[in-house]
């Protein structure tokens, strides 16, 4: 098998065009994690980069450990790149959420062009949020020890005076970060391999991987990060299949797919005739793929922190309450967290899934459903289908989601480490590992190569 996928790669650079995307990608993703390690002017992120190597950060977790988690350690090294890709991300929803709502959105999503034009409100609404977002993250590092508990209160992070200059310079050159990242990760989309995007979130998680090990190392031969709850082997054990488990349940749902026979009459266009054959519709299991994580993630990860930023500036109670009701963990998250996951699981497939459109293309097609008549009958079927199979990803993804925040809890491990045993990390991993191998495979099979995924494809009916 390890020489089979050798062999596969090996293969890859075989191919001129698919080498030079692949060499892009990787080239562009290198300049992505430079600039969430080179620090914003004026700011010590050396000084708050030696405070996460201590024993008060490495226990960092809740809003600050995920935040740097998506951002590959941006944020905790004061780095231009410490607003990461998650601005355009929630820009993304909301335009999607409007498009619900606002006819003129809706209108111009269905016009020849009409993605074009979206991706462009997507930038200009983008450059707004970082501007807001910024300057937020700006006055969190200006109160550093309000942020970061344990920080020193008589030690401050910004090297610059006046503050006001400090501010503005700040934001300005984190909202240039984010916009590099988007404009990497178009370039990503456009001449490279896989989506820009989300290998610009992956690359982030997987580099905050060796600070993971360091910390599973420490946890069983250190004595634990808890000396009431001291991990044994058989916790050593239990986390090693539980991330077998987990990462085959995600492989298993993400490839799973419902297949709909359809069935082609004989028919005649011009002078040709057209023989009538059977083929299916494949309906996926988990449509949305990581969609819906990432998006619940930006959503619950920004007020957070704001409500910490107005709680340290203004001294209000009711700041640091809504804080700590919100934070990572907390029984609001949690439900807050699933019931948005499974929102954005099915308003994914609403704006994505168009089964109307589906049903006029078969129709006209001369193709239609065994047993269900072609038409307003075939829309409303599929459509029950695929709110069925919606239902059981979307569990799925949810149980997933919140298995290393109950797991950090009841075992006592720390929050880096439990994140790659399940959750947001591991399903981001996994779905964009499999998109960018679909991708590479399809270039393998037009030359007639063997593909990654030759085997192993999942039938399953829900």
């Amino acid at each position: 098998m390890f020489t089979s996928i050798l062999n596969t790669l090996s293969n890859c650079f075989k191919i001129p065009e698919l080498k030079s995307r692949i060499v892009f990608t990787m080239v562009v993703l290198g300049i992505c994690r430079l600039a969430c390690l080179v620090p914003v002017p004026g700011l010590d992120g050396h000084t708050l980069g030696l405070f996460f190597d201590s024993s008060a950060g490495k226990n960092m977790g809740g809003f600050v450990g995920i935040y740097s988690m998506f951002t590959g350690g941006g944020f905790e090294n004061c780095a231009v790149g410490a607003l990461g890709i998650m601005p355009y991300i929630s820009s993304t929803i909301i335009l999607q959420l409007l498009q619900a709502v606002i006819p003129f959105l809706s209108k111009v999503a269905r016009e020849e062009g009409g993605r074009a034009k979206l991706i462009q409100y997507g930038r200009v609404l983008t450059l707004f949020l970082c501007l807001g977002q910024g300057f937020f993250m700006a006055l969190g590092w200006e109160h550093a020890s309000t942020i970061f508990k344990g920080f020193p209160a008589d030690q401050t992070l910004v090297l610059i005076h006046p503050l006001w200059w400090y501010r503005i310079q700040t934001t300005v050159i984190l909202t240039t970060g984010t916009m590099l990242l988007m404009w990497l990760g178009e370039q990503i989309t456009d001449r490279g391999i896989g989506n820009g995007i989300s290998l610009i979130i992956t690359v982030n998680i997987l580099a905050r991987l060796p600070a993971a090990g360091q910390g599973l190392w420490d946890m069983f031969l250190a004595g634990g990060a808890n000396s009431d709850h001291r991990p044994t082997i058989f916790h050593f054990i239990a986390l090693v299949l539980l991330l077998f488990a987990v990462i085959a349940g995600v492989i298993a749902v993400t490839q799973a797919e419902r297949k709909i026979p359809v069935q082609y009459a004989q028919r005649v266009v011009g002078r040709k005739m057209y023989s009538g054959g059977s083929s299916f519709m494949p309906l996926r299991v988990n449509y949305s793929g990581v969609m819906p994580v990432i998006f619940a993630s930006a959503i619950l990860m920004f007020p957070t922190m704001i409500f910490r930023v107005l709680g340290g500036r203004f001294h209000w109670k009711v700041f640091d309450e809504l804080a700590s009701a919100l934070s990572r963990g907390s029984a609001l998250y949690l439900i807050l967290y699933g019931l948005m996951i499974l929102f954005f699981s099915y308003f994914w497939v609403a704006t994505q899934f168009n089964e109307l459109q589906i049903s006029d293309d078969m129709k006209k097609s001369g193709g239609y459903i065994p047993g269900v008549r072609p038409g307003q009958a075939t829309s409303d079927f599929l459509h029950r289908t695929m709110s069925r199979i919606t239902l059981a990803g979307a569990i799925f993804l949810t149980v997933i989601a919140v298995i290393p925040i109950i797991l950090g809890d009841a075992m006592s491990i720390p929050q880096n480490v439990a994140n790659f045993f399940g959750g947001t990390s591991l399903l981001i991993i996994v779905g964009v590992m499999l998109d960018t191998m679909r991708q590479m495979e399809s270039h393998l099979l037009m030359r007639h190569y063997d593909g990654f995924l030759k085997k192993g494809r999942l039938k399953g009916r829900f």
